[in-house]
């Protein structure tokens, strides 16, 4: 991971896009705000609850009476779901998991998020902070697995853990649909990322036609994408990109871009916003930091 000082050095002046909304994009935000970048927002992808809950709900009242040896959660999103879902059944999000469940994700963000909200996890990779990370990670098979987790989720997960035995019940949790999600359907649980983060951290929100016309002037710098579906966003609403970096949050990420004819100027090694501010600063580190 670079210095600090050269981050500062290599980012300060640099005007970062990221294609998340305010409440979810406002760790990086202000760790580049912290390194004088400048961050800005354009929100692309929204979150809705799941359209059938009875499902859900049946999966998770299975959960509660222990018909589960694991829970695998696959986001930070996912999170969001299981508060949710706590609240409305006047509990907590730890209460439940029945004594001798255990819990696998697959990176540092979710780890932390979900042990913030009082659910150990007791699997997670570290090198390969993905789908794939755990499923090599994984050695708990025979057990009964429930893998809640986004309608458009990639099968690569839940056929990893099947393939090494484990009986996956996979339910959707969530839909990810363009910004901005139906109100009354919108995830909007909050999380204890957001804790302690100022109004002052909210970088500003620029529309879709602020957007083109900074890109066609050449005034951003980079974009971010925090997932494939926000690869897939990006290039069906802000292409061509001028002299505007991609940066992925992860292989996936980065993996979908390039499927989509988006070059990738750096993906994040881990995804988190360490990752992609370390990211971004190789970029511009070695570009000697002129425009």
């Amino acid at each position: 991971m670079p210095h600090p000082d050269d981050l500062a050095g290599a980012l300060g002046g640099r005007r970062v896009l990221i294609t998340r909304s305010a409440d979810r994009a406002r760790p990086l935000a202000a760790l580049l705000g912290s390194l004088g970048a400048e961050p800005l927002l354009l929100p692309l992808i929204d979150f809705e609850r799941a359209a059938d809950q009875p499902v859900l709900d049946a999966a998770l009242d299975d959960l509660v009476a222990g018909g589960f040896d694991w829970l695998v959660v696959s986001s930070i999103t996912t999170v969001r779901v299981l508060v949710e879902k706590a609240v409305e059944r006047g509990t907590t999000p730890a209460a439940l998991l029945p004594a001798g469940m255990r819990v696998a994700t697959i990176g540092p963000s979710s780890r932390r998020i979900l042990e913030a909200v009082g659910i150990p996890v007791a699997l997670a990779p570290v090198d390969i902070q993905s789908a794939e990370g755990l499923v090599e990670l994984w050695t708990a098979a025979p057990a009964r697995v429930l893998l809640p987790q986004a309608d458009i989720a990639a099968p690569a997960l839940r056929d990893g853990l099947a393939a090494k035995g484990a009986d996956v019940t996979a339910v959707v949790a969530y839909h990810t649909v363009d910004y901005p999600a139906r109100q009354e359907l919108r995830l909007e649980a909050e999380l204890p990322s957001a804790v302690g983060l100022s109004n002052n951290t909210a970088p500003r929100e620029l529309t879709p036609l602020q957007t083109r016309g900074e890109l066609d002037a050449g005034t951003l710098d980079a974009v971010v994408a925090a997932s494939p579906s926000a690869a897939r966003r990006i290039a069906a609403t802000l292409l061509p990109l001028g002299r505007c970096r991609f940066i992925a949050i992860g292989r996936p990420t980065a993996a979908e871009a390039a499927a989509l004819g988006i070059p990738v100027a750096a993906t994040a090694q881990v995804p988190t916003p360490d990752g992609i501010v370390a990211a971004l600063g190789t970029v511009f580190a070695n570009e000697g930091n002129t425009r």
